[in-house]
């Protein structure tokens, strides 16, 4: 007989003597990622390669603490990064709808934005003073004094040549008026209209001749009167430029290491001299304004010389790392807003924001894939920046090819960040398979694993990782024995006792409500049974449905036998998931056996309430029979097997062994213990395989055995090659321990039929037979019974 299993073996367990401490704030903090050296390989290697595409993709199922570890192992690295340059956008005096894009050093860019408006307020001040000096004013009265003689003499003749001609020359908003002249003054419209005919004719002769003789001298009086203008312009542009030539060659000396920001200052300068005049205006207080403006009209002219700082980097004290959460577009590209002004919706080039990719750009960018299918938009985008290496600023909508009037074109920034996108193995599989830009864009896969070796040195990383937690969140410190229950609880989520989980966020979380517990008892330190506490409360939150299971099946309403024996049924245990959790539950299988050719008739799928891979359990059954018993004669039997009181379908092969064993019973007529439960995938070949879920279904049956009544010869049969993976509850390993449950670890169908019947499976025998007496020897003179009457009754 198979020899059960210790209480040894149903848990692996850790002594709080083994760590060198009294408790966790006796350690040093965590410092680095543990666990992870096959992703951490791969990451080390993606963020120093420098050739395009190789951006990473961080595998691994959530709760392992990958974007947590990830941020911290990228905020390390960048410290050893040059720190990037920050980038401003600017008015654009050849193309206002495309604002330039200025870089600087870092912290440069927020000097240069303070400096330009310092700018701006000493231009006024400077222009201001400057025009109303009197060397100022001194200079345009001599200026105007010449040209104003030489008009005075052009007047003078004008108006002399008019007067002969009996017409007065005056002065008008649209131009020079000749104004008929009678009795010695002038007369106007009505006057005119008054008057004969004949005097009529005779003063419009005389202003149509007067008007041919007055066109060289007007001539020469619009000539001088441009003249006048061009010589206060450039008096004013000469006044103007000795007043701004001190303040704007300091700003140039000042950033002369950027040719492009030099260049930029003296497209203002030149801006400046302009449009001085409407500058002046604009610093002079105005005592109207005009009714109508027009949308969007700027206030101040010197306004468009404001510096839009999109990316500050004067606070890093290395390369940026940013994790966006939320990337919707405008956060992850950037955006121009818009503000209503007269009843019209307008922007300029200083309501461009950039976004968390400018902000990162230099750095390291790190996206949770989910968010970037959130808008097809963004994933396109985010790949269309790295393919160009730059970043455009730009409305969604003009991504998607639509003409949109009155918005900007901000020119284009380059983009040189390393890329982190995180995410399943499942998308990545399906991104790799299904975009080709991806496999392109995104060379690294940095895969975490979610589990990892139990060792002394692992363990001894597992427990600064519980004191890192501690202090970061202020939580009470674990005394020894809590460390060793928080890793055996991390060894029960990995579902094997050689190793120990990776999912941080569940470990990290049983911490926390174990603070709780302790806080409520007033103690200094945490310990194992505030650890237990939390686990069993989590649970208790949780297990409302399986305790009414329980109840159903104590209560007979779901039928579970726990005692005697039973032909061609046996209790099989399958996993119930509830998403925050799990647990087992056992299930009646029955075989029944009759005389025919449709051999294994599997009731779950001929309702259409089986799985596939139920389905292929079930087949792998008729192979192993004809490989047993079918050497010489063809199988005749027809098998129906059945998941009793089972309305919510069933998957999985975990339950192909108890099948087999369920239909053994049945044609042997040899009664299976019903107080042993079964669990195990089964091959062709009678090899029992290892199945999922073990220690939940194990638990499951105990539980069921508990409620109706446990008289000390309980247990369940499991794959060998499962007990690595025990890690049951203290309260069933001590039942075990005192031999009240039981454990049978079987390799084969052999083994599993003598623990479930107490009778030898039986060798195959160098004759073509089996020993007398065993299940195979029974089994096989069943068939050949049942093959005789098919021959005889012609079926």
């Amino acid at each position: 007989m198979i020899k059960e299993l210790s209480y040894k073996d149903a848990r692996g367990t850790l002594s709080g003597m083994q760590f060198n401490c009294d408790s966790s704030a006796d350690l040093f903090p965590l410092a680095e990622i543990i666990g992870q050296d096959r992703a951490l390989r791969a990451l080390q290697f993606g963020l120093k390669i420098e050739s395009k595409g190789f951006n990473i993709f961080i595998s691994g199922m959530p709760g392992t603490g990958r974007k947590t570890a990830i941020i911290g192992y990228l905020e390390e690295v960048a410290k050893e990064r040059p720190i990037p340059y920050d980038w401003c956008y600017v008015y654009n005096f050849k193309d206002p709808k495309k604002p330039n894009a200025l870089s600087l050093k870092a912290g440069s860019g927020s000097v240069f934005k303070k400096d330009m408006e310092l700018f701006v307020t000493e231009m006024k001040r400077t222009l201001s003073v400057a025009f109303e000096s009197d060397e100022y004013s001194r200079r345009r009265g001599e200026t105007l004094k010449v040209i104003e003689a030489e008009r005075d003499q052009v007047t003078k003749h004008v108006n002399t040549l008019a007067g002969k001609a009996g017409f007065l020359l005056q002065r008008s908003p649209i131009g020079l008026m000749l104004i008929p002249i009678q009795e010695g003054r002038p007369i106007n419209e009505q006057e005119f209209a008054q008057l004969t005919p004949q005097l009529q004719s005779q003063i419009q002769k005389r202003r149509e001749a007067l008007e041919v003789e007055l066109r060289v001298p007007l001539k020469q009086f619009r000539n001088i009167e441009g003249k006048m203008v061009n010589a206060i312009k450039e008096l004013n542009r000469s006044a103007a430029t000795f007043s701004l030539e001190p303040i704007s060659s300091a700003l140039k000396e000042k950033f002369r290491d950027s040719d492009e920001v030099v260049e930029y200052i003296k497209h203002v300068e030149e801006d400046v001299l302009d449009n001085l005049q409407t500058i002046l205006q604009g610093n002079t207080p105005k005592q109207s304004q005009l009714p109508f403006q027009m949308p969007g009209a700027r206030k101040d002219p010197a306004e468009r010389y404001v510096v839009n700082l999109v990316v500050d980097n004067s606070e890093l004290k290395g390369a940026p790392v940013v994790m966006e959460l939320n990337p919707t577009y405008s956060r992850l590209f950037g955006a121009i807003e818009k503000e209503a002004r007269f009843g019209a919706v307008v922007t300029d080039y200083t309501m461009i924001r950039g976004g968390s990719a400018h902000r990162a750009n230099g750095g390291y960018l790190m996206v949770p894939v989910e968010g970037l299918f959130a808008n097809p938009l963004i994933y396109e985008s985010l790949k269309r920046a790295i393919s160009n290496e730059k970043l455009e600023i730009e409305e969604p909508m003009v991504s998607l090819g639509f003409m949109l009037t009155g918005t900007l074109s901000p020119e284009p920034i380059p983009f040189r960040t390393k890329v982190v996108i995180v995410g399943d193995p499942q998308v990545y599989q399906l991104l790799f398979a299904r975009d080709r830009e991806f496999k392109e864009l995104f060379k690294v896969k940095a895969d975490f694993d979610t589990t990892m070796e139990k060792n002394k040195e692992n363990i001894e990383k597992y427990a600064q990782f519980i004191c890192t937690l501690c202090n970061k969140e202020d939580l009470c410190h674990l005394d020894s024995d809590g460390i060793a229950a928080v890793i055996e609880y991390s060894s029960r989520l990995a579902a094997d006792k050689n190793k120990l989980s990776t999912q941080f966020a569940s470990v990290s979380d049983i911490i926390r409500e174990a603070h709780f517990y302790a806080r409520e008892d007033g103690v200094e330190f945490m310990g194992r049974k505030h650890i237990n506490k939390a686990l069993n409360e989590k649970v208790y939150r949780s297990n409302l449905i399986e305790k009414k299971i329980d109840e159903m099946i104590s209560m007979d309403v779901i039928q579970i036998d726990t005692h005697g024996d039973k032909v061609g049924q046996v209790n099989g245990l399958a996993v119930l998931n509830l998403g925050d959790y799990g647990f087992g539950k056992p299930s009646r299988i029955t075989a029944s056996i009759g005389v025919g050719r449709e051999g294994i008739i599997d009731i779950e799928r001929e309702s259409q309430m089986g799985g596939q891979t139920h389905t292929k359990g079930v087949l792998i059954l008729s192979g192993y029979l004809n490989s047993k018993y079918a050497r010489e004669k063809p199988l005749s039997l027809t098998a129906r097997l059945a998941f009793e009181q089972s309305y919510s379908g069933v998957d999985g092969d975990s339950a192909s062994s108890t099948e087999l064993y369920a239909i053994l019973s049945a044609l042997s007529g040899k009664p299976i213990k019903q107080h042993i439960a079964v669990t195990g995938s089964v091959n062709q070949k009678g090899e029992v395989q290892a199945i999922g879920g073990v220690n939940e279904k194990v638990e499951g049956f105990y539980e069921v055995c508990k409620s109706k009544g446990l008289i000390g010869n309980e247990g369940c049969m499991i794959p060998y090659s499962n007990v690595q993976n025990l890690m049951l509850k203290e309260e069933l390993v001590t039942d075990i321990k005192e031999g009240r449950f039981h454990i049978w670890p079987v390799k084969t169908i052999d083994q599993g039929v003598e623990v479930l019947t107490g009778i030898d499976a039986g060798k195959f025998q160098p004759n073509g037979s089996y020993p007398e007496g065993t299940i195979h020897q029974i089994v096989q003179d069943r068939l050949d019974e049942m093959a005789e009457l098919i021959k005889e009754f012609k079926l």
